[in-house]
């Protein structure tokens, strides 16, 4: 655990397991049909962006949570889709993030170490959605990802 970083509650974390996992077939079916279709289309005519579509903020919270966490997984496969699908999530404003979410995403990205090169886009742009001040103290002291956010 590093410093200035509030562990999360079991619960809490089991609960975003259990939202991504719900979203988890459609979100792979989608970056499976994008692998192998036009890179060039426009996002809301891929699969994925007809999936992130259908969803309410929530599900579409809980589907740039499973993608983030999928793609810092699998940086060394073929994850264009992933990564497109999480820029575009990023790019949504007011989509009600949570300090427990962005918190998790954080502490994932900084877990996934300089491999993940695209590691903090989701949780740094949920970071802005959130008030000033939210997430506490974490920018005070060290290096990593509670720096950018400090």
């Amino acid at each position: 655990m590093r410093p200035g970083r509030a562990r999360l509650d079991r619960a809490v974390v089991q609960g975003f397991y259990d939202r991504m996992r719900a979203v988890a077939p459609a979100a792979y079916g989608a970056i499976e049909r994008d692998r192998v279709g036009d890179p060039g289309r426009p996002f809301a005519d891929t699969a994925c962006g007809r999936l992130a579509g259908s969803l309410d903020p929530a599900g579409l919270r809980a589907l740039g949570m499973w993608a983030h966490h999928w793609c810092m997984r699998f940086y060394d496969d073929d994850t264009r889709p992933g990564l497109r699908l999480v820029r575009e999530i990023a790019g949504r404003r007011g989509l009600g993030w949570t300090v427990d979410e962005v918190r998790w995403m954080l502490g994932e990205s900084d877990a996934a170490g300089p491999a993940a090169a695209h590691r903090f886009t989701l949780p740094l742009a949920a970071v802005a959605d959130l008030p000033a001040g939210a997430l506490g103290e974490v920018g005070a002291g060290g290096a990593g990802w509670w720096r950018l956010v400090g």
